[in-house]
């Protein structure tokens, strides 16, 4: 190899003896020229994409910063020089460099890379994405240990060959690109889960029963003891889940929603704890299920009373070993997550029945939770219709913002089988009709309904409201079964077993 063919290749290196001189200099600069007829690819064959990143390279050798950055350039995007680490941390006031190359020797002293480690620690301070990759020409693989220790991302040694040092680049600039998505991620993880919880969060009430529910909402929040929410349909079981988690020290990480009477028995296991690629015919991938999910934050289980009483002991099993095999593999992966349930069954009753396992109850009901129907809040009707009064209004674009004397009357007198979801709709459809400013009691259509029974709707058996909610829903929507099972906040199956036990023909 002519001598400057190895000058070129060693990336400026000075050769031993040559003091550091213009006429150095000016010998490289002749290179120039040379340098891109040895760097392309000898059989005329396109180079690969240039990486789309920005490199900083910092040495007080120009000849190594000058011949660096002639070959870089040939790979990265954009390569900017500095001979004074200085400059470097000015320039990093308005400047994000994805890699910086970094000597370790200045002026102090030749060999100790004390200067390298302070300006590393700068650049850390200032700039913590940049990846930074130390160079000197004296390898010691104990100075190696404490360049990564201190927070760089590589460490290289001059003479260096210009494969290696591109090669080290490149994975500097990958784990920047990836670090950068990660925290991308991570932020916009934060603004999910905050939009995710604001709106659960604001629960309304000053009735004695709700104080109760939120004396007990503030008790429980900060432990980890698992949950069992009871009340009727539409009562707020899942807005209470949501407070809780909120307020716990998961917080921060995932809380996950998940509709018990929505699973078929055949998907059950590979929807609850995940599936290999090939476990069954449509497991065309990997797939974690919703413990695995949640690991880290609260797993809210609605409906847990319409589990199959032959699946019951599977999760029984997953919360006493906190562990789960996806379906296709014995694999036993540790899951973390704070159980929180909800059923407007009465699930006492169904153990007595042997409907529901009374260890399975005694898992999930360390703390009881029972939410009153709407019913039994009084004047919390009349806070919650002027707070959905205010939201529609605004949706709508409409001047509707009163609610006559005797329009509040009528709410207060209404036995609300549908709880909270009923009264959101009614005030949603009469805001959405209303002509005036001001509702009317005509605006509302909580005319008394019979029963299959033939019962006035305003009966307090929680089973025939419940019949009458769903022969309205049904009557709302056409008997369209999916659009009925959504405003009652039920699953089609759900819907079913409950028209089935009803005699309520589709």
């Amino acid at each position: 190899m002519s001598d400057n063919e190895h000058l070129v290749s060693t990336c400026g290196h000075k050769p031993a003896g040559m003091p550091r001189s213009n006429q150095y200099d000016q010998r490289l600069g002749k290179l120039f020229a040379l340098a891109p007829v040895l760097l392309y690819d000898c059989q005329g064959l396109p180079m690969e994409p240039k990486l789309k990143a920005r490199v900083l390279i910092v040495d007080d050798d120009l000849g190594v910063l000058q011949a660096a950055k002639l070959y870089l350039k040939q790979h990265v995007e954009s390569v900017d020089i500095m001979d004074r680490p200085q400059d470097m941390l000015q320039a990093l006031q308005n400047i994000q460099y994805d890699v910086i190359l970094l000597d370790m020797n200045f002026t102090r002293d030749l060999t100790s890379g004390e200067e390298g480690f302070y300006y590393l620690r700068k650049v850390k301070t200032i700039m913590p994405a940049t990846e930074v990759v130390l160079i000197t020409a004296y390898g010691d693989v104990e100075l190696a240990v404490k360049a990564i220790k201190e927070g760089a991302t590589d460490f290289v040694i001059k003479p260096w060959q210009n494969e290696k040092l591109l090669a080290t680049v490149t994975t500097a600039c990958q784990l920047s690109k990836t670090r950068n998505q990660v925290r991308a991620l991570q932020s916009q993880r934060e603004h999910l889960i905050d939009n995710i919880n604001k709106p659960f969060y604001n629960l309304l009430g000053t009735s004695g029963p709700m104080q109760e529910v939120f004396e007990m909402i503030k008790k429980v929040s900060k432990t980890d003891a698992n949950i069992l929410i009871l009340g009727e349909n539409g009562t707020g079981k899942e807005l209470v889940s949501r407070a809780i988690h909120r307020d716990s020290q998961r917080s921060r990480q995932p809380f996950i929603s998940v509709d018990m009477g929505a699973i078929t028995e055949t998907l059950f296991e590979s929807e609850l704890f995940g599936h290999k690629r090939g476990a069954f015919t449509d497991a065309k991938n990997d797939r974690a299920g919703h413990f695995e999910v949640a690991c880290g934050g609260t797993l809210f289980l609605d409906e847990i009373c319409n589990l199959p009483y032959t699946l019951q002991a599977k999760i029984l099993r997953v919360l006493e070993t906190r562990e789960v095999k996806r379906v296709g593999t014995n694999q036993s992966i540790p899951v973390d997550i704070r159980l929180i349930c909800a059923t407007n069954s009465d699930i006492h009753q169904l153990v007595r029945e042997n409907k529901f396992r009374e260890d399975l109850l005694y898992r999930i009901n360390t703390i009881e939770i029972k939410l009153p129907p709407l019913r039994e809040r009084g004047a919390d009707i009349i806070l919650l219709a002027e707070t959905f009064l205010q939201e529609y209004s605004r949706k709508y674009q409409k001047s509707t913002r009163q609610l006559a004397p005797e329009t509040r009357n009528r709410l207060l007198d209404y036995h609300w089988p549908g709880n909270i979801r009923e009264l959101r709709h009614a005030i949603e459809r009469a805001v959405i009709m209303a002509e005036e400013d001001i509702l009317t009691p005509d605006d509302f259509f909580l005319h008394p309904r019979t029963s299959p029974q033939g019962r006035e709707a305003d009966s307090l058996n929680l089973e025939e409201m419940e019949a009458q909610s769903i022969l309205r829903a049904l009557e709302k929507h056409a008997q369209v079964i999916s659009k009925a099972a959504r405003e009652l906040g039920l699953s089609r199956a759900a819907l079913y077993r409950r028209m089935e036990k009803y005699n309520i023909a589709p």
